[in-house]
């Protein structure tokens, strides 16, 4: 069976780019069907950019610090990534509040990934909230961007226990480690045609999607 062509994403960071590294490794493994067509940042000393240059990746700084506005700035990050063209944009630690109008525009091809088992502990500090709740599941959540922050379908999640001694720090680190398995899982099923939100619905193989799907389950 011919392999499809792979599926032109766009990524965008603000940090260390730890999710982006783990989509770089997936495609290299050849598990993840993709081409980096760029990656943009925020920040310009963000250390994402210095991998994504290492392995020759394009890169682009739209340097928030520059605007008056989110609305201005959020005009400009539109025009960078369309330049490239992709089907699919990622936000991997992108710690920018998108406008409607951003959002808008890339309806039903934006996702992100949070690290809480959506729609729980939404914002930041989801590691504290978690342990603050007492809950015994915790994890990852990808899902579409949608103008509600952190509000939009979810499609794929992975969990772990919460352990009595956790401490945030603990937590946070067990569940990144699920976040790197997860992200690449996701986006495949994005590349292969097996998710896609439409209307605002969430369909996996041509099915409506009620609830998330379980990584490894």
């Amino acid at each position: 069976m011919t392999q499809p062509s792979p599926i032109k994403i766009v990524v965008l960071i603000s940090g260390r780019g730890s999710n982006l590294q783990s989509l770089f490794h997936a495609q290299q493994a050849e598990q993840l069907n993709v081409e980096f067509a760029a990656v943009i940042s925020n920040r310009p000393q963000a250390a994402g950019l210095q991998f994504a240059q290492q392995q020759q990746l394009a890169t682009t700084v739209v340097d928030h610090t520059r605007y008056s506005g989110r609305e201005s700035y959020d005009q400009s990050l539109i025009e960078a990534i369309d330049s490239h063209h992709p089907q699919l944009v990622v936000l991997a630690g992108f710690m920018r509040i998108l406008t409607p109008q951003f959002v808008r525009h890339y309806a039903g091809r934006l996702i992100n990934i949070h690290p809480s088992l959506l729609p729980n502990f939404k914002g930041l500090h989801t590691h504290q909230q978690a342990l603050d709740a007492g809950v015994e599941q915790h994890g990852a959540s990808v899902h579409f961007v949608t103008e509600e922050l952190d509000g939009g379908p979810v499609f794929l999640q992975a969990t772990v226990a919460v352990e009595a001694d956790d401490t945030a720090e603990v937590l946070a680190a067990r569940v990144l480690h699920q976040e790197h398995q997860l992200y690449p899982a996701a986006v495949q099923l994005i590349a292969e045609g097996r998710i896609a939100l439409v209307d605002g619905r969430l369909y996996f193989d041509d099915t409506v999607l009620y609830e998330p799907i379980q990584l490894g389950g």
